[in-house]
Parts: structure tokens; sequence; C-alpha cells
């Protein structure tokens, strides 16, 4: 009967392995990355194989729980996207490795030579929801930048994300690294969450990655620190003046490309000079299957569903949009700052004035002008892959690469100096 080892002692297996991890060569850690790409290659040929097995029974047992639609798809595997993670993993093989890199050296006047150098944060436990497609990701990112992680996936993916740990196993034992640098919690009851984020002194980061019942629980109950993920509630504003075609192109894509995704479009806010020309545009996403919820100027102009005051700051995760009509440019600001969740914000404007203010002026991870808020993700902005998109502000503000799974030290080096009073 296999043992399986309590959260305290996969913590103290985890934080050993993170030790080593921190002075392997980027050779050795580049050959166990394209190890697990090559594993996971294999595993898209094969249909009947363990991996789209453990996926097929997490998908039966989901729909029979209730799951459905975009939250279903979000769970789905299939060879492309198994390729697609591989691909991934590839281009974090092949990107530069932070650790060791020197920030910045200064000769002091006494001959000591002073600087900062990067390093693995060490152990980081990641606590996230249903997509199996950040398991890999997440163990590609900690294991280049000299990291252990500990994943706590949702119920929904637990026989995924045991079957791709144990393709992410493989790959660390052929490259003779420690198998614990990745390790995944079965047990997906609040209870192990309470207790993996309060093992202080073994665990130095908690990444929460999923909905808004999650990230509270796991802020107000972590004992380590938190860099929060939370929810995308993601506007665009068509300024007056805007290009009313390109704003249509940017909301189709921002809201209807994928609607599952953090980074999708939930409310739209419209400038009331624009209002009656941009509005009735809206009737082809509309035939898309869209579902339009607006205020009382909205529904005066096009028809739609009466929208609450629960639309405004919510995350649907799902073909529905919030529309609103705002009297000015300020107030589309106004709104972002009582509604908005830090994430993306985007503006449609041909004015180059009021685009500075909106890069200045909003308060988001990522500010975006004439372009879909899509466009916040770590792959689409250079980083490859990405742990997830920080809301919070302390250490990392936006989507989560490499350098942002480390710290700095400071070094100084001397021939003998002694500080006297």
């Amino acid at each position: 009967m296999t043992v399986v080892p309590s959260l305290p002692d996969l913590a103290r297996n985890a934080r050993r392995a993170s030790r080593e991890l921190a002075a392997v060569a980027r050779t050795i850690k580049d050959q166990a990355l394209r190890n697990l790409a090559g594993r996971l290659l294999e595993a898209a040929e094969q249909p009947s194989g363990p991996l789209f097995k453990a996926n097929l029974e997490d998908l039966a047992a989901a729909e029979a729980n209730g799951v459905a639609g975009p939250m279903l798809d979000r769970l789905k595997l299939d060879p492309n996207r198994v390729r697609a993670m591989a691909t991934a993993v590839l281009e974090i093989a092949g990107a530069d490795d932070p650790v060791g890199e020197v920030t910045h050296a200064t000769m002091r006047p006494n001959g000591l030579l002073v600087g900062q150098v990067r390093a693995p944060l060490g152990v980081i436990a990641m606590i996230y929801e249903a997509r199996p497609n950040v398991t890999i990701e997440a163990f590609a990112l900690t294991l280049k930048s000299g990291n252990a992680v500990i994943m706590r996936g949702g119920k929904e993916a637990v026989r995924s994300n045991a079957a791709l740990a144990m393709i992410g196993h493989a790959a660390l034992a052929e490259a003779g690294l420690p198998t614990a640098a990745l390790s995944v919690v079965t047990n997906t009851d609040r209870d192990s969450i309470r207790e993996l984020v309060s093992l202080t002194g073994l665990i130095d980061l908690v990444i929460p990655r999923g909905g808004e019942g999650l990230i509270r629980f796991v802020t107000e109950h972590a004992r380590v620190p938190v860099i929060q993920h939370y929810k995308g509630v993601c506007h665009t504003f068509v300024d007056r003046g805007a290009d009313l075609e390109l704003a249509l192109k940017v909301v189709e894509n921002a809201k209807l490309s994928r609607v599952s995704v953090c980074n999708a479009l939930e409310c739209l806010l419209v400038d009331e000079l624009e209002a009656p020309a941009f509005l009735p545009m809206l009737a082809g996403l509309k035939a898309r299957g869209l579902e339009l919820r607006g205020d009382e100027q909205v529904q005066r102009l096009i028809e739609v569903v009466p929208a609450t005051e629960a639309d405004w700051g919510c995350e649907y995760l799902d073909k529905i949009l919030a529309v609103r009509v705002v009297p000015n440019f300020e107030a589309a600001l106004a709104h972002i700052a009582q509604y908005g969740s830090n994430h993306t914000e985007c503006i449609i404007t041909r004015d180059f004035e009021r685009a500075q203010r909106w890069k200045r002026e909003v308060d988001a991870s990522c500010v975006v002008v004439n372009a879909s808020t899509r466009f916040n993700d770590g792959g689409e902005l250079g980083l490859g892959a990405e742990m997830g998109i920080s809301t919070s502000k302390l250490h990392a503000y936006g989507p989560m690469g490499l350098v942002h799974l480390t710290t700095l030290k400071w070094f100084i080096e001397g021939n003998g100096q002694i500080r006297t009073p």
C-alpha cells in the first residue's frame, strides 16, 4: 500500500529539493524541460493513454457535478492542447535563466565590491482551480528558476494533475534531479489548503489562482507570503471620437475569442457621445450568442437585459457582457476605480493626451490603448509562460514569468576590510 506523505513531510522534501535545484546548472534544468516536452508529445499521440484516460474521468465527474460550458472547456485536454503545453515548456527551456544574474555591482570607496544577484525563492505553493495546463506551466517555470513547487489543484482536475505529475517526475528523474521538486496534493478539501498555507519555515510563497472564494480563503488563512492572482474584471472604454470600427473589432476579440479566461472583457464603457452610433454595432455580437446587460441609457438605444448593481464588477467567464454609458473620460476612470480588479483595462481612443492619462491614472496590472485585453498574458508579453497574472502590487504586478520567481540578494567581495565605528 502506498503511503501518502503528510503535507509537512511533503514540504520538507520540497525544501531539500529546492536547495539542490538552487545550485543546478542551466544545462541540466533545460535538459529536464526538454525531457518534459518530449514526454508530453508522446502522451499527445496516445489517445487511450494514462493522461487522456485520467482527463476523461475528470470530465465525467465534473459533468456529473453540474460543471458545463466554458468551465468544462477549461478542464478538457486534447492532443492539440497537450502539444501546446509541450511548446510552452520548450519556450521556457530556451529562455534566459534569471538565476545568478548580477543586476548591478559597484565599488565602494573602501574597496568593497557590492551588488545584487538573482536567486530562487525556494519552495512555492501553487493553489489553483480547473485548468490542468497550469500544472505543467507552473512546474516548468519553477524548475527553470530553481524553485521547488507544491501544486494543489481543484477537485475537478485531480486525476489529470496526478497524471501530469507522473510525467514531470519521469522528466526530472531522467535528468538526475530530485522528483520532490514537483509535488501534487491530491487531497482537495479546504483543510488541505489551510494546512498548506500555514507551513511557515517550509514554504516561501503561496500563489492562489482561481475564483474569488479561493483567493479570499487563502489570503485569510495564510501564515506565509501570498501573491494574489485575483479575478479579472476587465473593462474597455470607447472614448469620444474613437474609431468605432476598430473599437468593435477589439471588443469582439476581447470578449468572444475565449470567454473563460481572466483577461477576457467583462464590462464595456461607452462615452455618451458615441453610444448612439456604437451600441447598435453590437448586434453582430448578439447574433453570436453574446448576452448584453445594459444600464438605462443602453436600454434606450438597443435591446438588452437590464443590468443590476451586481453586474458591475462581475467576472462572468461566459458569453455575457455588461455595458454602461458614461458621460466622459473621468466617469470611466471613476467606474474602473470602483469596480475594477487591478487586472487589465483598455481604452479605445484617438486622443493622445487621454491615452497618456489612461496609462498614468488607471490602476491595473496592465493598461492597454487600442488593443484587446487578451494581450495581458505572459506569452504575448514575451515571458514565455506565466504562473498567472498577479493583481497584488508587492514583488510582482501582472503576468509572473521566470524573473518574478526569483529574489535579489546582496553580495560583498573584499580583501580583508573591517568595519570601524
